[in-house]
């Protein structure tokens, strides 16, 4: 009996969509399926984006816009420094260390322990990185994992471009 192909899919939106699966090998349909059902249907996707009529490359050159004018607000209200580094990088360091610090913020003040005095000490050390490859390499670490990853930043010389990186 042959593992099927089209999956009738209930999206988390209510919207229930016929799905052809044939492309996808035949063990990992059923994770898939699972993965849809938590998810909005393409339209409702698009709908609550924005997106209709609009192609996912225009879309994400928006959200990646709209990412970058509040990096570099945020950079400018809390006077961090510029990021050093090859010129392709500058744009996605500055964003990756705004969504970091943020993240960090919001996990260690917000809704940890930490006071804003340990916060203004943290703070300080962030503005020592400088290096937009650095933040790049650390777009996926937890917010709470921020002061761990300056300890170990401390004991590189990460103020200055690698240009081997």
């Amino acid at each position: 009996m042959a593992v099927r192909t089209t999956w009738s899919i209930v999206h988390s939106c209510g919207h229930e969509i016929s799905h052809d699966l044939s492309n996808r090998p035949a063990d990992r349909r059923a994770g898939f399926v699972r993965w849809l059902e938590g998810r909005d249907c393409t339209d409702c996707w698009r709908a609550a984006r924005g997106q209709d009529g609009v192609g996912k490359a225009e879309w994400l050159t928006a959200k990646r816009a709209e990412e970058q004018q509040a990096a570099a607000e945020w950079a400018e209200k809390f006077d961090m420094p510029p990021l050093e580094g090859a010129e392709r990088a500058l744009a996605w360091g500055e964003r990756s260390r705004h969504q970091l610090v943020t993240a960090a913020y919001s996990a260690l003040v917000t809704e940890g322990s930490w006071d804003e005095a340990d916060w203004a000490v943290l703070e300080d050390r962030i503005r020592t990185v400088t290096r937009a490859g650095w933040w790049i390499d650390q777009r996926d670490a937890e917010g709470s994992d921020l002061p761990e990853l300056l300890d170990a930043a401390s004991s590189d010389d990460i103020g200055t471009e690698n240009p081997f990186r």
